[in-house]
């Protein structure tokens, strides 16, 4: 097998670096998405799996038994002693309480959700754009498929031609696919860590309103 003759067989032992000059120059851009993707993807899971090591779950019960007996400070102290994210919140909420204890949990709980959501709309941007420049190495390929074909003469003398421009369609098209397939499960991944963060803050939210208007309703 020539070398000419390898962009229609990159399925039958390519190396990678045959592969990716084979793909045409459409690679470069789909090589550079895929590593802002990885980035993406190992900063989320990295982080993911420090918020679940630090959620305790435990103290954010603690912490509203406190407020149910009307202990505030207790409650607070207790916050302040924890990495979980929702302790956090309602630390800021709680000392916020007499001016705008709603406000503060919102505020806060935005704050800590905006963290959750770093790198997503970039993950979700390489995850778009990699099928589109398979697409477009797809077209490249094809062009010069048939620019060679326009060319006339022996087809024989423009075979080489005619299958490197088909190889590169293939090739970068599979690739722009692998990076859009291989980035969908972390992203849908962090998505679902994301939901249910959310569904945490507005339990605790929910809960701490409940427990304080009880406890205002019982000293009146």
């Amino acid at each position: 097998m020539t070398t000419s003759t390898l962009p229609v067989a990159f399925l039958m032992g390519q190396t990678p670096m045959q592969l990716f000059i084979h793909g045409g120059p459409i690679m470069w851009p789909i090589l550079l998405i895929s590593f802002v993707g990885l980035t993406v993807i190992v900063e989320r899971i990295l982080f993911i799996l420090r918020e679940n090591a630090a959620r305790d779950a435990e103290m954010v019960e603690k912490m509203l038994e406190r407020v149910e007996a009307r202990d505030i400070d207790a409650a607070v102290e207790m916050g302040r002693q924890s990495k979980d994210f929702v302790a956090r919140i309602m630390v800021y909420a709680l000392t916020n309480k007499e001016y705008a204890m709603h406000n503060a949990f919102l505020r806060a709980s935005s704050l800590e959700l905006k963290r959750f959501q770093q790198g997503m709309p970039i993950l979700d941007t390489v995850i778009t754009a990699a099928p589109f420049l398979g697409l477009l190495g797809t077209v490249t390929g094809m062009m010069e498929t048939f620019g060679a074909l326009g060319q006339g003469g022996d087809i024989a003398s423009s075979a080489s031609k005619i299958t490197g421009g088909v190889g590169e369609a293939l090739i970068a098209t599979a690739c722009g696919l692998c990076v859009a397939i291989a980035g969908l499960f972390p992203f849908n991944y962090v998505n679902a860590r994301i939901e249910e963060a959310k569904h945490e803050v507005a339990d605790a939210s929910s809960a701490l309103e409940i427990l304080l208007k009880k406890s205002e309703s019982q000293n009146v």
